[in-house]
This record gives C-alpha cells, sequence and structure tokens, in this order.
C-alpha cells in the first residue's frame, strides 16, 4: 500500500501553462508552415508560368534549346553548361572515319558573261581553302557558285574536313562579294534584349523576302558576349573597349574589327560584339588555345570539338563566313584564316544555333530556304518567323 505521505498533490496551474505554451508552440509552427506553403506555392506558380512562357514562345528553337536558354537568363549558366560539359563527355565527336557522300556539289548556275571587261561590282576569285586534312577529298577546299546576280556569283561557297582528326565532319565556308550584296543585322526578341523598339523586325520582313540572297547566325547570348550591341544609335549593351566586332554600316558593307571607339559614327547601322578576334591584321591570334573565359566565354570551353561558326573579312573587302562541326576553336580560326580573312570572329556555337541558309524564290514575295551543309540542325524557317537571337540578312544591292 502507499502511504498517504508518498502521494504527491500536482499544482493544476502548471499543468495549465503546459498546455498553453504547447498550444502556442502549435500555433508558431502552423503560422510559420502556412507561410512557407504559401511561398513554395507562389514560387511552383511563377516557374510554371515562367517556363510555359518559354516553351510557348514564338520561333522554332526546340524544347531543349529553350529550356537551356530559359536557365541561362536565370542564373542557371552553370548547370546548363555542366550539362553540356556531361553531355559531351558521354558522347564526343568521332574520330577518324571518312565523309559520307565525299565534297557536296552544288548544282551548276547560269554561266556568267562572256565579256572581256571586268562587270561592275567584280572582285576576283579567291584562291581555294587548302585542306586541312590529307590526302585531300576531290572538290575539297575548291570555290563553288552558289549565288548569282548579274552573271557574276555574288555568293561562292567550299567545304572541307575540319581537320585530320575528324575527317567524317563536313565544315561550309562561303564568300560574299560586298560590291553585290548588303548585310542587315535584325535583332531578336530575346537577344540582344532590346528595351527600345529597333529599326529591324526579329523576323525577315514580307517586303525584304523578294531580295533575300542568304542569313546567318550572329553571335552568343550577350551575358556571355564579353561585349556589347548598338543599333539604330541606341546602346542596347555597352560596347567593350577591344572587343571583337562586326559593325554594320548604313550603306550595308560589314567588317570586322578591334573596337576602339568610343562611340559608332554617323556612317554606322549596327555594332555586334562577340568574344575577342581570332584573326587580326593577317595572323591568328595567339591566345586561341587559352582556357579563360574572359576571352573566349564560358560555354563548353574553347578546346571541345563542337558546331562553331565564325565571320571574317578579307583584303578586297569581300566577307568571310565558317560554319560546321567538331571545331575547336583553334580549328575554327586556322579555316578562316586559310579562307583569307584578314580579321575574324568567333559568333555562335553549337547546333541549334550555327547555321547559313540561302534562299530561292519561285514566285513574289515567296523564300524558300535551303541549309548550306545537310548536317545543319537549325530549322531552316527559323528567320522566316520570330527569332529569339539576331542575326543577319545577306540581300541583293
Amino acid at each position: 500500500m502507499t502511504s498517504r505521505g508518498d502521494l504527491r498533490v500536482e499544482d493544476p496551474e502548471r499543468y495549465r501553462g503546459r498546455t498553453r505554451r504547447a498550444v502556442r508552440g502549435k500555433g508558431r509552427r502552423r503560422f510559420w508552415l502556412r507561410r512557407i506553403g504559401v511561398l513554395v506555392l507562389i514560387l511552383l506558380l511563377w516557374l510554371t508560368w515562367s517556363i510555359g512562357s518559354a516553351l510557348t514562345a514564338p520561333g522554332t528553337d526546340t524544347t531543349s534549346a529553350r529550356l537551356a536558354e530559359w536557365g541561362r537568363f536565370h542564373g542557371l549558366g552553370w548547370v546548363v553548361s555542366y550539362l553540356e560539359q556531361a553531355q559531351y563527355k558521354a558522347s564526343p565527336p568521332k574520330v577518324g572515319g571518312s565523309l559520307a557522300g565525299g565534297i557536296p556539289r552544288i548544282a551548276s548556275t547560269k554561266p556568267g558573261s562572256s565579256r572581256t571587261s571586268k562587270p561592275p561590282g567584280y572582285l576576283a576569285p579567291p584562291s581555294p581553302i587548302p585542306p586541312q586534312a590529307q590526302p585531300a577529298l576531290p572538290g575539297e577546299g575548291a570555290w563553288q557558285s552558289l549565288v548569282s546576280l548579274h552573271g557574276q556569283p555574288a555568293i561562292r561557297a567550299a567545304f572541307l574536313r575540319p581537320d585530320s582528326q575528324h575527317t567524317s565532319y563536313l565544315v561550309g565556308v562561303t564568300w560574299m562579294n560586298q560590291n553585290l550584296v548588303k548585310m542587315a543585322l535584325h535583332p531578336g526578341y530575346k537577344v540582344p534584349g532590346a528595351t527600345v523598339a529597333l529599326s529591324e523586325p526579329s523576323q525577315i520582313a514580307n517586303s525584304e523576302k523578294d531580295a533575300l540572297l542568304a542569313t546567318f547566325n550572329s553571335g552568343f547570348t550577350m551575358v556571355d558576349a564579353n561585349g556589347g550591341y548598338w543599333q539604330d544609335g541606341q546602346t542596347v549593351v555597352p560596347l567593350h573597349q577591344g572587343g571583337a566586332s562586326m559593325v554594320l554600316y548604313k550603306n550595308g558593307h560589314v567588317d570586322v574589327v578591334s573596337w576602339n571607339a568610343a562611340t559608332p559614327g554617323p556612317d554606322v547601322a549596327a555594332v555586334r560584339q562577340n568574344l575577342g578576334l581570332l584573326v587580326d591584321n593577317g595572323a591568328i591570334n595567339p591566345y586561341v588555345d587559352s582556357t579563360t573565359t574572359t576571352t573566349w566565354g564560358a560555354t563548353l570551353g574553347n578546346k571541345t570539338y563542337v558546331w562553331r561558326s565564325a565571320v571574317g573579312v578579307r583584303k578586297d573587302g569581300s566577307l568571310i563566313f565558317v560554319v560546321g562541326a567538331s571545331m575547336s576553336v583553334r580549328t575554327l580560326a586556322n579555316i578562316v584564316h586559310d579562307a583569307g580573312a584578314v580579321r575574324a570572329m568567333e559568333l555562335d556555337i553549337n547546333p541549334q544555333w550555327t547555321n547559313f541558309i540561302t534562299y530561292s524564290h519561285p514566285s513574289p514575295g515567296v523564300a524558300v530556304p535551303q541549309m548550306l551543309t545537310k548536317d545543319e540542325q537549325a530549322d531552316p524557317y527559323r528567320y522566316l518567323s520570330p527569332s529569339s537571337r539576331d542575326f543577319i540578312a545577306v540581300l541583293a544591292r
């Protein structure tokens, strides 16, 4: 038996105090859980709206490209780069092998004039591009007429393999006579990210189609370009001193320079910068093998062999464009230099963004696109609909 003295009498007020504290504790937890739940819900709703807007935006960009762009524009570029590097390691470009089908042959165009005198706008044909791999394939590096105007080639094309290792891949090179063609820079609706209206639309206008000869891609997104964008007298992204610059003049000519002017002159229509010069004064940049991201950008790295593109200017004023698979920065520099460029710059990289497209005109107001090489992966109609990125239109003068 328990004696009366062994019994302990609890104070009722003490139990009530514990109960009140427990109730208050549970109330505080519910308070914070509700607020955390609201914040999570808001975040999920925002993500749904933001990603959904990216996936349903106009244009021909693929789902993977849209998601990658969304990540880069929202501070997740490091995640995108990591995934790209993992994909590259898992599936690197093939070494060796033969080029399926050999060097492409372009269908013959109408023969040029038989006059012995040089027609207006004439430029001497460029020398063949030295093959980068030996033994050379039949026709490798030889120029073929791609587009003719006024009885003479306005755009020529040459094809070659990128180097002695990646011999199953093809690079396309075009030569453009700027006496016969003119260029226009079209901003994309995302890149360069203009907050003000620019004169050119984000797609080829109907009024432009009859004169449209070709289009090609521009540079990186501005966050990766290490450079700026200026058009119609407006600074969209500040220009960088010393940045590789594609300068478009109001007369339709394009030059490639290292930027050393504070403000574009009155004859300049637009300036598009991207990284540093690949070629300057006829010599390849000695830093093409540098691994610093400040020189060549963070995307994948300069020594990876991926789709790349470049634009350069020759001594005679003609323009060179290079596009193809399995190129490093060094490979790209070698080819654009060997094509005769005295100054050249890298443009965009990766298969979603690199392209050179020509157009036929079966009837007035109709432009039918055709890729320069059959393995280019961008949609050929990308610039005939709203483009997320800026691009160059090549028009007949």
